[in-house]
C-alpha cells in the first residue's frame, strides 16, 4: 500500500458562461499537476460553469454543455492524475451542485452538495436541489471526503464523512470576499478538523464576478488543526499538497507535509485589492480594455483613479475635468496633479456652454420659479452626456465614483454622476475613502500598476467635501458629518439596528430618522446604480433587497 500522496490544488479564475475556455485552464492545470507528480488534482467548486451562474443555470442546454465539457475533460486526461472538478449535475430531473472525481477517461465519483446557503449573495434553493451526504470516494491509496463549501460549515457532512471512512476532507468553494473572511473560514474548518480529526483541504477560486470578489487563500490544516499551507490571497497559483501515512503502529493515517506559507493582507491591503481585481476583471470578462472618469478634484475620484490605474495601467485610463462656474481653482490644480502622478491622460472640457444653452432652452418653461435643486443636478447631468459620449465614441467604460454613504443617502444624481458601467468603492463609506486614500499614498504592492508613492495630493484628502453645484457647497450642508453619517449608516444598513437602538448608543433621535428616510427613499436610485466591488457582508445589491415602493418606517 502506498503511503504518500500528491494533491495540487490549483486556485484559478474561471469565467462564468466561458466553458470552453473553463475546461481547457482546466486541462492545463492537470497537465501542470502532472508534471509535478501529484495523484490528484483539485478545482474550485462550479470551476466548469464558473460561479455564480445565478439563473443562467436553469438554461438546460447550458448544464447539458457543462456536464458534456467535463465528460470530455475525463477523456482528454486519462493518463495521469485524478481530477476534482465543480460543475453542475441531473439527476432524476433533478439539478444539483456536484463536485465529479474524473480518472482513467472516466467519472469515477460525483459528489453532490447537501447544505445549499440562500443568505446574503447567494439563493442556491431556488437554483439546486439539496441531496443527501455522500460517503468518500478512492482515489489510489487515500479515501478522500468532499464536503462542497458549505457543508464545510456545518458538523454534519464532515462527520458523516468520517464515519464512513475518510481519511481527509477536500474541500471546493466558491466563497466571495468580505471583510474578515479568511478568518471566520479558517475558524469553521479548524472545528472540522477538531470533530473529525482528519487533516482538512479548503481550496477556493479567485476573480471578480459582477460585484463578488473570489479572494483564493486557500490553505491546508493538519490533524491538530494547524495551518499547513496557506496559498495567497486575490492570485491564482499553484499549490503541491504532500500526505505521507503513519506507520501501523502509531494508529496510521495520513499527515500533511508542511509547505509554504503565504503572508495575508491586513483588511485595508485586502479591501484595495478586492477592488483592484474586481474592476480589472469586470473589464477583461465583458471585453474591456479602457476606462474614463470624471475627475473633479476630489476624494472619491481621486480614489476611484488610482484604483483604475492599478488595475489596468495608466495608458488605459482617461481622466476628465468638466468644470462649471462653481468649480474651485484649487479642485482644478488637484484634478491634474492626480492625473500627472498616477500618469494617466487628463482632458479638460468646461460644460459652461452647454449648460447655457440648457439653461436658455428651459428658460420659458421655468420661467417665474426660483433657481434650486434641479439647476444643479443639470450640472451633473451635462458631465453624465459627456462622459457617456465620450465613452460611445472611444470604447471605454466609465466608472461612476460615488461612494457607499453617498449610495446610501442617494447624495448623487441619477442619469448624471451616477451614469457608468462599474464602481469600485460602491461598499466603501466616506470615512473609509480617506483612510483608503492613505494608505495607498504609503503602500505599493508587485500587483499594481500604478507608480509609487504619494499619488492622491495631501489636499485632495484634507479639503472639506464639496459637490461644487453651487457657490461655496459642502456635503455637510446637506448631511451630517461624515464620520456621524457613516456609523449611523452602519446601524441602519449593514447591521439592522432600530432607530432607538441607535438613539440609545447616542446618536440624536431626528439626525437618526433623517438618514433612515434618506436610506429609503434612495431605493430606486440603487436599483439604477452600476454594479461595484462587495466589501463587507450588506452590499448593495444582493445583500440588501429591498422594495422600492415603502412606507414603512421605524416606529420607534
Amino acid at each position: 500500500m502506498a503511503d504518500r500522496f500528491r494533491l495540487t490544488l490549483a486556485q484559478l479564475n474561471p469565467t462564468v458562461g466561458a466553458i470552453a475556455a473553463n475546461t481547457e485552464m482546466a486541462r492545463a492545470a492537470w497537465q501542470t499537476a502532472r508534471d509535478a507528480g501529484a495523484d490528484m488534482l483539485a478545482l474550485p467548486e462550479m470551476f466548469i460553469t464558473g460561479y455564480q451562474t445565478q439563473d443562467l443555470i436553469q438554461r438546460p442546454a447550458f448544464v447539458a454543455e457543462a456536464i458534456a465539457a467535463i465528460e470530455t475533460l475525463a477523456g482528454q486526461c486519462a493518463e495521469g492524475p485524478a481530477i476534482g472538478i465543480g460543475g453542475p449535475h441531473l439527476r432524476a430531473g433533478r439539478l444539483y451542485n456536484a463536485w465529479y472525481v474524473l480518472k482513467g477517461g472516466q467519472i469515477t465519483a460525483t459528489v453532490l452538495k447537501h447544505h445549499l446557503p440562500n443568505d446574503n449573495v447567494f439563493d442556491e434553493k431556488r437554483l439546486f436541489s439539496s441531496a443527501e451526504v455522500n460517503g468518500p470516494y478512492v482515489v489510489g491509496p487515500m479515501r478522500i471526503g468532499t464536503p462542497i463549501c458549505e457543508d464545510s460549515w456545518f458538523a454534519d457532512v464532515a462527520e458523516t464523512l468520517a464515519e464512513t471512512g475518510a481519511e481527509i476532507l477536500v474541500v471546493p468553494n466558491g466563497s466571495p470576499y468580505h471583510r474578515g473572511k479568511l478568518g471566520l473560514r479558517q475558524s469553521l474548518m479548524v472545528a472540522r478538523v477538531v470533530e473529525t480529526g482528519l487533516p482538512l483541504v479548503y481550496l477556493n477560486m479567485v476573480g471578480g464576478q459582477d460585484d463578488q470578489v473570489f479572494d483564493g487563500a486557500s490553505f491546508v490544516l493538519d490533524t491538530g488543526g494547524r495551518l499547513r499551507v496557506q496559498m495567497p490571497a486575490f492570485a491564482e497559483g499553484f499549490a503541491h499538497v504532500d500526505f505521507t501515512r503513519k506507520p501501523a503502529a502509531e494508529g496510521g493515517g495520513w499527515q500533511v507535509l508542511p509547505g509554504d506559507l503565504a503572508p495575508q493582507p491586513d483588511e485595508w491591503e485586502a479591501d484595495y485589492h478586492a477592488m483592484v481585481l474586481s474592476l480589472r476583471d469586470y473589464l477583461a470578462k465583458t471585453g474591456f480594455r479602457k476606462v474614463l472618469l470624471g475627475l473633479s478634484g476630489g476624494i472619491d475620484s481621486a480614489l476611484v483613479a488610482a484604483i483604475a490605474v492599478d488595475a489596468i495601467g495608466a495608458a488605459n485610463v482617461r481622466c476628465v475635468m468638466l468644470p462649471s462656474e462653481y468649480t474651485s481653482e484649487a479642485s482644478l490644480e488637484d484634478a491634474r496633479a492626480v492625473a500627472e502622478r498616477l500618469g494617466c491622460r487628463y482632458d479638460y472640457v468646461p460644460i459652461a456652454g452647454p449648460r447655457a444653452a440648457v439653461t436658455e432652452a428651459l428658460a420659458p418653461l421655468f420661467e417665474g420659479t426660483r433657481p434650486d435643486l434641479t439647476e444643479e443636478n443639470i450640472q451633473s447631468r451635462l458631465r453624465g452626456v459627456m462622459l457617456m459620449a465620450l465613452s460611445n465614441k472611444f470604447g471605454e467604460m466609465l466608472l461612476t465614483t460615488g461612494n457607499k454613504s453617498e449610495v446610501a443617502v442617494g447624495y448623487a444624481t441619477i442619469y448624471g454622476d451616477m451614469a457608468g458601467g462599474y464602481n469600485p468603492i460602491k461598499d466603501l463609506y466616506k470615512t473609509r475613502v480617506f483612510e483608503t486614500c492613505r494608505w495607498r499614498n504609503i503602500h505599493h504592492r508587485p500587483w499594481m500598476q500604478g507608480p509609487e508613492g504619494e499619488v492622491i495630493v495631501p489636499r485632495v484628502i484634507e479639503k472639506p467635501p464639496s459637490a461644487e453645484l453651487r457657490p461655496d457647497q459642502k456635503d455637510e450642508d446637506s448631511l451630517p458629518p461624515y464620520p456621524v453619517l457613516d456609523a449611523i449608516l452602519e446601524g441602519l444598513v449593514d447591521n439592522d439596528l432600530s432607530v432607538a437602538d441607535l438613539v440609545e448608543a447616542g446618536f440624536a433621535r431626528e439626525t437618526v430618522k433623517q438618514v433612515e428616510r434618506l436610506v429609503y427613499l434612495s431605493e430606486y436610485k440603487r436599483f439604477q446604480s452600476a454594479p461595484g466591488t462587495r466589501l463587507t457582508r450588506r452590499a448593495f445589491w444582493l445583500d440588501r433587497r429591498y422594495p422600492l415602493v415603502n412606507r414603512w418606517r421605524d416606529p420607534t
